[in-house]
């Protein structure tokens, strides 16, 4: 007689399994689903915000001038540099650099080694009509009751209403000391005058109400639009000169007596206007990427999208489309030479960029407007308001979707514990159960030995 052996181990195992396995399948395959919903919706939001992270660059870049950008290149590069924003009229100018502006700078020599008291102040103006006192009792920090000129220069230094109008040095050379002023404004405007009160030490007082030897002259820069001495003078106190309106011209060196003027040559920069551009397509295309992967229909050997039927998605794509086509003050893409082809993906004309910039330089501003905080215009502005209803942190389409995953998630780790606890329960019985049996089936060999051992001795 053939007996059945069972491994009760094995055995409980294996029909605890059958008995739990259509609601293991279940929750493996609804485990699956909201594990990719969530790395698809993580996804999107990355591409979301990436997307308006660029919307807002660009927008930071038309509020400070324009996307539409201008050069200005001076004939001399070593005379000036300069730079335009966008409100600069394209052209050719005469420039001729007379003088450049410098800040004044003047010693008091033959100075005494040190001041005998400590009292009175000395006052510092500036032909700006600036002016600031430096209280001496105050500069005797070692408390002798005398100064040092290192002390009277750092008292004048941290004077409270100094403010950087001028900086004080002492300067020794071959023995002797000068005590060194500096403006800290430019031109005519930063003429030093310095005058002590009777209180200042005699000796010192001397010294600083007399007339100093000027290092540096205190000049205004000198530049004339046109050639020199008939063009329009242009006078002031900076080396920084914008008086050609949107353009800043920094000079470098003045021009020799009697030579040509510079050039200076306004134009669009079409390069650096398109780098704008591009940034804007490039942010477009990749986010039509993204939306695209996501909802990829499948069939035929390919693999749908992770959201291929999620009809929102949908709905946010054609949306973004169709705000692409659209006009905006009679402008739309297409007159600025930008085109979508048929999968999506926008991409740029340069040559009709250009000849729409040259004939309405204001149109791509115009066109694209703003997507700030606090300004919403043009096609950047609907873009960002399309995007913010998936987006936003409070009631955004993706928020409440991953709050929904996220329940979802918790649900079935709460379904999983379950079943787990009666997967244990049903192999405790099917254990005690088979283990009854192996028992009862190794008595059943013990007496059918026996049996088979009494019948063959006779």
């Amino acid at each position: 007689m053939t007996t059945t052996t069972y491994d009760p181990t094995s055995t409980a195992t294996s029909l605890a399994k059958a008995y739990t396995s259509a609601a293991q399948s279940l929750i493996d395959t609804q485990k699956t689903a909201a594990t990719t919903t969530s790395s698809a919706l993580s996804k999107l939001q990355s591409a979301l915000s990436n997307f308006q992270i660029s919307l807002s660059s660009l927008s930071s870049v038309s509020s400070n001038s324009s996307m539409l950008k201008m050069s200005a290149t001076p004939s001399d590069a070593a005379v000036a540099s300069a730079t335009a924003s966008s409100k600069a009229a394209p052209g050719s100018y005469s420039l001729f650099v007379e003088q450049l502006a410098s800040n004044q700078q003047i010693a008091f020599q033959d100075l005494p080694a040190a001041a005998a008291n400590a009292a009175g102040k000395i006052t510092l103006s500036l032909g700006n009509g600036d002016s600031f006192d430096v209280d001496l009792a105050m500069a005797d920090v070692d408390g002798n009751g005398s100064l040092s000129y290192a002390e009277i220069a750092r008292a004048v230094n941290g004077a409270s209403g100094n403010a950087g109008k001028v900086t004080a040095m002492v300067s020794t050379v071959n023995g002797k000391s000068s005590l060194v002023f500096s403006s800290g404004v430019g031109g005519s405007d930063g003429e030093i005058t310095v005058s002590a009160d009777s209180g200042v030490d005699t000796d010192l007082a001397t010294v600083l109400n007399a007339p100093p030897k000027e290092l540096v002259a205190a000049r205004n820069a000198v530049v004339w639009l046109g050639a020199q001495g008939t063009g329009l003078k242009i006078e002031q106190n900076s080396n920084t000169i914008t008086a050609i309106d949107g353009v800043t011209l920094t000079l470098k060196a003045a021009q020799a007596a009697g030579s040509a003027p510079m050039t200076l040559t306004v134009a669009q920069d079409t390069s650096a206007t398109k780098d704008n551009i591009n940034g804007f397509i490039n942010a477009y295309n990749t986010l039509r990427s993204t939306l695209d992967s996501l909802l990829k229909s499948g069939g035929e050997g390919s693999t749908a999208g992770p959201l291929a039927s999620d009809s929102s998605l949908k709905s946010l794509r054609d949306r973004l489309a169709g705000l692409l086509r659209q006009d905006v003050g009679g402008v739309n893409l297409r007159n600025l030479g930008f085109s979508l082809d048929r999968a999506g993906k926008l991409s740029l004309d340069d040559t009709k960029l250009s000849k729409a910039l040259a004939s309405t330089p204001e149109a791509l501003d115009d066109f694209l407007g703003k997507a700030t905080l606090t300004t919403r215009s043009g096609l950047l502005g609907s873009l960002a308001n399309a995007t913010e209803q998936w987006t936003s942190s409070t009631n955004g389409l993706l928020k409440k979707r991953q709050d929904a995953i996220t329940t979802q998630q918790r649900a079935l780790n709460d379904r999983q514990t379950r079943l787990d606890a009666r997967f244990d329960q049903m192999y405790e019985r099917y254990l005690k159960q088979f283990s009854a049996l192996q028992a009862m089936q190794e008595q059943m060999s013990q007496t059918s030995g026996l049996l088979d051992s009494l019948f063959s001795s006779k």
